[in-house]
């Protein structure tokens, strides 16, 4: 059943999205000016603010689906994180038994102590470009 509803989502979607091939659509001639499209906007936020005094069961039960649906989304988006999360750390390798017995103040050692190793001759760079001296004289 769900999968019906989601393909006539997408269907629909699609069919939203296709180009008409002709220029005038029924009896209107396609253009909505700004002053029409606010009114409606303004009418439609009106009749909205009023719908839940109106239908108070639609709007508690489309409140417990909008909050299950967040729900779902936090899991979901839980699990997508753990799971890239384990299959993009990265894998070290070496024997076990060596390594449980050190700590992890011993496994950090070694990065405090290769921090600045680079000399002047390391940090300048490889190549430099022509110097072109520019004659005030002459134009560019």
């Amino acid at each position: 059943m769900f999968f019906l509803l989601r393909l006539a989502f997408w269907l629909g979607i699609v069919l939203v999205l296709l180009p008409t091939g002709s220029a005038q659509h029924g009896a209107t001639n396609g253009e909505v000016h700004a002053a029409d499209a606010i009114s409606a906007a303004s009418a439609t936020v009106h009749d909205l603010r009023g719908f839940c005094t109106r239908e108070p069961n639609a709007c508690s039960v489309g409140s417990d689906i909008a909050t299950n649906m967040g729900y779902r989304a936090q899991a979901g988006a839980k699990m997508l994180y753990e799971f890239l999360s384990e299959v993009l750390a990265p894998r070290e390798t070496g024997s076990l038994g060596g390594e449980a017995a050190t700590s992890a103040a011993d496994k950090a050692a070694p990065l405090r102590d290769s921090q600045n190793t680079l000399t002047p001759a390391d940090l300048a760079p490889a190549w430099h470009g022509p110097v072109v001296h520019k004659d005030p004289r002459r134009p560019i």
